[in-house]
């Protein structure tokens, strides 16, 4: 799917979904993270598309406020 739009609707505009940074890219960040967090071996466009979304300013702040959460369920931790 993310190669696909990329290439259809987004290339030569930028390194989103649609060229451009979108509400699409947004609902896509959590799937992003689970992919980082499991080490998913992804194709080279996924990864790239993985890669920008976790280098985006936001998402480092959302990474950096979870290692920070002081609250934890130790049944959830691994």
């Amino acid at each position: 799917i993310w190669r696909d739009c990329r290439k259809r609707f987004g290339e030569g505009k930028g390194d989103f979904l649609f060229g451009h940074f979108s509400i699409a890219d947004a609902t896509y960040a959590p799937v992003v993270m689970r992919f980082r967090t499991y080490k998913i071996d992804l194709e080279r466009e996924a990864d790239a598309y993985c890669g920008t979304i976790i280098a985006l300013p936001a998402m480092q702040e959302w990474v950096a406020a979870a290692r920070n959460e002081p609250m934890i369920i130790d049944a959830y931790e691994f």
